[in-house]
């Protein structure tokens, strides 16, 4: 039996690991194309007022470079408004410091968030009360533009793309070692497994994807699919927003974003695995068999391959793997990792480690959907939402 086993996951197996790489690469690859830059030179006359948004609860560490940067900005029709979402550290006080500095800064005082909000979506739809524009542009507190004319592209995105949910990918700063492990994963996932040239040609769904760190929306649209009320006890808000717009018909894209804004999400590999384990069972709508067999899959994908190798080299006679096929099943998936962190900027080495971060993200992964049956899950002080799981 077990003779049976180790030639089945040696050589069928290993065979259709192989299969699966060359798609997911394909998929790469044609995001990659997809992929374009916001937008570049004059928006359409007269420049729409745009409402740069930014909620921020215990920010103090990210808050000031945030700020300067929102206040340098070139765009001729705009408003900053920042909401301090009940902070317990220096937030309020850093904001107050730069609003005597510059008077263009708002600074609302947020309330706590009533029963069934996350505390994010709820300091968005006070944001949104407060803004008077045309364009609603939503930027996380550890969001920084790097280009005064980060606005301007985006304005100039959204109307290149007639689109009415702009979302960009900034380029992520990385830096502890267990930041370079976990967070790429985020993008990586998103460039490997959803298929943008499939939003652009049916506005679906489950097509639909957008990236919380930077969203610009048309107000109209912003205000037809009920805003961040209408997901006010969702996790991963951005997805939820996405696919509420495409149902609506309304059309949502995803840009680079990396020339023009950068984002530290997390400042040690620790908070990350937290981050990352509040969104990601989340993520597949509490649906238990299709996150088990996700994850289940990329981890037997990743690490199978490495498996097999070490075993026959240990013991060939009982595990007669064809060492061509692993070795070119092995450089498929180390190809797929380069490319994908090439393309979005970020640092390529760690992409060479890659059956780790596959490993602490199966840890992070069952610790997420460990933490929601427990009903524990927590960020920044308050308990995120837990609402029923479901089998599929």
């Amino acid at each position: 039996m077990t003779a049976a086993v180790l030639h089945h996951l040696a050589g069928n197996a290993v065979e259709g690991i192989l299969a699966f790489q060359v798609i997911v690469i394909l998929v790469v690859v044609s995001n990659a194309l997809v992929l374009g830059r916001p937008g570049r030179g004059r928006v359409g006359a007269p420049a729409p007022r745009v409402s740069l948004l930014v909620p921020a609860r215990d920010e103090a560490a990210n808050i000031q470079a945030c700020v300067r940067a929102l206040l340098a900005q070139t765009y001729p029709n705009l408003e900053i408004i920042v909401l301090d979402d009940r902070s317990d550290d220096a937030t309020r006080t850093l904001l107050e410091r730069e609003r005597a500095r510059d008077g263009r800064l708002n600074v609302l005082a947020g309330e706590e968030p009533p029963d069934g909000w996350t505390g994010k979506n709820w300091a968005c739809y006070q944001l949104s009360l407060a803004a008077r524009g045309e364009v609603l542009l939503f930027a996380d507190a550890d969001t920084v533009f790097v280009e005064p004319d980060a606005v301007l592209s985006m304005v100039r995105g959204l109307q290149a793309h007639r689109a009415d949910l702009l979302s960009g990918l900034p380029r992520q700063v990385l830096g502890t070692l267990g930041e370079k492990l976990v967070v790429p994963m985020f993008d990586w996932a998103l460039l490997s497994f959803t298929p943008l040239a499939a939003a652009l040609l049916w506005r679906r769904a489950p097509f639909a994807r957008a990236v919380g760190q930077l969203m610009a929306f048309r107000r109209a649209a912003y205000d037809e699919i009920g805003g961040h009320a209408a997901v006010r006890g969702d996790v991963v808000e951005d997805i939820a927003l996405a696919r509420r717009v495409a149902r609506a018909g309304l059309v949502c894209r995803v840009v680079d974003a990396t020339n023009v804004a950068s984002c530290r999400m997390y400042r040690s590999g620790r908070e990350a695995v937290e981050g990352f384990a509040k969104n990601l069972f989340a993520a597949f709508g509490y649906a238990i068999l299709p996150y088990a067999f996700v994850w289940g899959w990329l981890a037997f994908v990743a690490l199978e391959p490495l498996v097999m190798w070490t075993l026959h080299a240990a013991l060939p006679a009982r595990v007669p793997v064809e060492p061509s096929l692993l070795a070119d099943t092995l450089a498929l998936s180390l190809v797929h990792w380069v490319v994908a962190y090439a393309r979005l900027r970020l640092p390529v080495w760690p992409a060479f480690l890659y059956p780790l971060t596959m490993t602490l993200f199966l840890a992070v992964a069952m610790r997420s959907f460990i933490d929601h049956a427990r009903r524990r899950t927590t960020w920044k002080g308050r308990r995120v939402p837990h609402p029923p799981t479901r089998w599929i």
